[in-house]
């Protein structure tokens, strides 16, 4: 059984709304909270080279990086920490303490216990004027990413010079609030490859997608068809994939890349190909 699988059963109990989004959301009055949890552990995410200090980095970034999805500015995290060491805290909370401070949001408290592995759980709050979905996409929008994909895996794959995308991803917070305020119809982050991305997309939306790969920017060092596949199929990378109408005028910011197009029918097309949504998912037998 995977990880989709298992969001299936969620969905029948809390409701389908419940898994379609990187966050949930409240109205409040004019503005909306928007909230997120997320839970990591040492023997699935975190490779043997990484530091403390970057294990901590990583448990605030994935979740600021969900709030950065919704087009949300973030406000605190909480982040609870099963430790097989006392003697690695300090060291984590430094690396949580500063991801946090660089988006802008607090890291507020948490929980502590003991624990045979290493297992951090971050949770986080933003606020948004319009939460961007997953859902709105519309036949002829434009289909965009943020950030270049691919790297994060190359880094898990030997290529020591994209480690730092891996260790320290960087949330892509200002990029996230300048596409909601441009228009953008759908978003969501990047975080266990660009087609599992679509696929979500795909059935939030009941649409498709059409993506031409010669968009997808490559990765210096790395064999073209070798990056495709790191994009394609690759996580670890929190950046956005997004839609916009194409009359609506994308932010000029760095790393912001025109992939495709939604269209009508409900299926991933890749250089005029159906293939499969897939990616990185947990397991279990």
């Amino acid at each position: 059984m995977d990880e989709r699988a298992l969001k299936r059963v969620v969905a029948s109990v809390v409701g389908k709304d419940a898994v379609l989004d990187d966050c949930a959301v409240l109205a409040l009055g004019d503005t909306f909270l928007v909230a997120t949890t997320d839970m990591l552990h040492e023997s699935t995410d975190f490779p043997e080279w990484m530091t403390d200090r970057e294990i901590g980095w990583m448990s605030a970034a994935v979740t600021l990086s969900d709030i950065a999805a919704m087009g949300a500015r973030p406000s605190l995290v909480l982040l609870a920490a099963g430790l097989d060491s006392p003697s690695r805290l300090e060291e984590i909370l430094t690396g949580a303490r500063d991801c946090c401070s660089t988006c802008g949001a607090t890291l507020a408290g948490g929980d502590l216990d003991a624990h045979r592995e290493l297992t951090l759980v971050s949770s986080g709050i933003g606020f948004a004027e319009r939460p961007v979905r997953r859902s709105g996409a519309r036949p002829g929008d434009l289909v965009g990413i943020v950030g270049i994909p691919g790297r994060a895996q190359a880094a898990l794959e030997g290529y020591s010079r994209f480690r730092e995308y891996l260790s320290t991803p960087k949330p892509r917070i200002g990029e996230g609030l300048a596409l909601a305020a441009a228009g953008a119809s759908s978003m969501m982050d990047i975080s266990d490859g660009l087609l599992a991305s679509l696929e979500d997309m795909r059935q939030a939306s009941g649409l498709g997608y059409a993506i031409e790969s010669e968009k997808i920017p490559g990765l210096p060092g790395v064999p073209d068809d070798v990056a495709l596949r790191f994009a394609l199929l690759g996580g670890g990378d929190y950046g956005l994939l997004f839609t916009i109408p194409p009359e609506k005028r994308i932010p000029d910011l760095p790393e912001i890349f025109v992939i495709g197009r939604v269209i009508e029918k409900s299926q991933i097309i890749v250089d005029g190909r159906p293939v499969e949504g897939t990616g990185y998912q947990h397991h279990w037998d």
